[in-house]
């Protein structure tokens, strides 16, 4: 695995912002591979690893970062649980780790910059709390994983990885059944 610094010099070169939570995410991240035992994420151990990330700041893209996860990949999950905390699973061992940053991490420094500096160098032990915990992780969620697509009775827009609905048993797509984010005007 590489060093913190040469995380932050990866994070450097891929133009990420160097700010309290970036900082945060990927001692997050290391601590949480450290605890599960992946030592090469980015190489070897890349195809083991799934993350679920609970807060949509610049942790995750730290997280992403140190992990390889990606969501195009399909190894980056995202729950929007608003929380400082991830959650790293090792396909192969079925063992699964949530790392919780603790809120009382965020009083190790005055302003930003202190804040920043105090995540360089705080032990993992009073930055985070971890569990371990058993995730289900299904089959249509899993990287590399190809289904039949289906088509949505309502609009025609074809659906991939199994996100279908059947509603009054008609296939539709999760906008369709009413659960859309938009609205078209």
């Amino acid at each position: 695995m590489l060093t913190f610094a040469e995380y932050e010099q990866l994070a450097a070169q891929r133009g990420a912002c160097r700010c309290a939570g970036h900082i945060l995410g990927m001692r997050l991240a290391i601590y949480g591979l450290k605890l599960l035992g992946i030592a090469d994420p980015l190489g070897a151990d890349r195809k083991r690893l799934i993350t679920y990330v609970e807060i949509d700041r610049c942790a995750s893209d730290a997280i992403s970062l140190v992990t390889g996860c990606q969501l195009g990949k399909r190894a980056l999950k995202f729950r929007d649980f608003g929380k400082m905390a991830a959650t790293f699973c090792d396909l192969s061992t079925g063992k699964a780790v949530r790392v919780l940053a603790k809120e009382s991490s965020r009083s190790l420094g005055a302003d930003k910059a202190a804040q920043a500096e105090a995540y360089r160098v705080a032990d993992d032990a009073v930055l985070f709390e971890h569990t371990w915990v058993k995730v289900e992780v299904a089959e249509e969620d899993l990287p590399g994983k190809r289904f039949p697509r289906a088509i949505c009775a309502a609009c025609g827009e074809h659906i991939n990885f199994r996100r279908e609905l059947v509603v009054d048993g008609r296939t539709l797509c999760r906008a369709c059944a009413g659960h859309s984010y938009y609205t078209a005007v």
